[in-house]
């Protein structure tokens, strides 16, 4: 197999400034994955953005006002590197893990075997756990039967919602390898006849929009495509329904809960800087 070349763009700053970098390399959209290498006991962070093609550096540091350096980074298999480097992961009920951790599952948990692949979702962002708290929570409390994950990355909120309710789920991303990945983790944790993962750019694609409305839609994206996508969400999603959105910092709560009009904010759950908002809609 030949892997993709990759490409880091790196910032040295803060930890304080850690969360709002990376969430403003994040929302530039083109980055495959970004994160936060912290000193272990020092002030000092680095934002790193992981690319496919060489991105434009003079760019980023506009955009970030200070500098970015970009480099290629050497050919190895990074996405099979940094897998086996995770631990697993607790969230809810559920206990998120790739193949390199399969035989460390503890009893009374629902097991996720996912592999990421060069898609975003392996339970280990603070977002992806949130929502997978989230599901487990109102699994406690309701039942849904029509699902959609938008934005499904690599499938594992479409998994955990398809495992609780053991109804069919659709999940869509905008990037076809995303569906791909969904597709191959379906079928490792035994439940690809539950899902149906489509590459479909917002509400309109004629397959979201024959399915609506939805009880329960979950869109753990970022900011900015939540509150574009804020009107077609709201008309697909039932009267009683609930929509879960997450990839959002604490100080972007209000400003995105002003673009679901018409929607009862339930809970908002936080962990670090950012944070998954419950909405309701109201019954007819």
């Amino acid at each position: 197999m030949i892997n993709p070349p990759l490409w880091k763009a790196s910032v040295a700053l803060t930890k304080l400034e850690a969360a709002d970098m990376a969430s403003l390399l994040e929302l530039e959209g083109s980055a495959q994955a970004v994160l936060i290498v912290e000193e272990p006991f020092g002030p000092g962070a680095v934002v790193e953005a992981l690319y496919t093609e060489a991105p434009d550096a003079a760019y980023l540091t506009r955009l970030a006002g200070r500098e970015i350096n970009v480099a290629p980074l050497p050919d190895q298999d990074w996405i099979r590197l940094s897998q086996e480097g995770l631990p697993p992961v607790r969230a809810g009920r559920f206990f998120v893990h790739g193949a390199h951790d399969a035989g460390v599952v503890p009893h009374g948990v629902i097991p996720m075997r996912i592999e990421a692949g060069m898609a975003f979702g392996t339970g280990h962002h603070e977002t992806t756990a949130l929502c997978l708290s989230v599901l487990s929570d109102l699994a406690r409390k309701r039942a849904f039967t029509n699902v959609l994950d938008l934005g499904c990355g690599t499938g594992l909120l479409a998994i955990g919602a398809a495992v609780l309710w053991k109804r069919p789920v659709l999940a869509s991303d905008i990037d076809p390898v995303a569906v791909e990945v969904t597709v191959a983790n379906a079928r490792a944790n035994r439940v690809a006849p539950m899902i149906r993962a489509v590459v479909a750019d917002g509400l309109s694609h004629p397959t979201l929009a024959a399915g609506a409305p939805y009880d329960l839609i979950i869109a753990n994206i970022l900011a900015g495509p939540l509150t574009r996508l804020a009107p077609g969400i709201t008309a697909a999603l039932a009267s009683g329904g609930v929509l879960v959105l997450s990839g959002l910092l604490n100080n972007q709560e209000n400003m995105l809960l002003s673009f679901y009009h018409g929607l009862r904010l339930k809970e908002r759950r936080r962990d670090g800087p950012w944070s998954a908002l419950v909405l309701e809609k109201a019954r007819r």
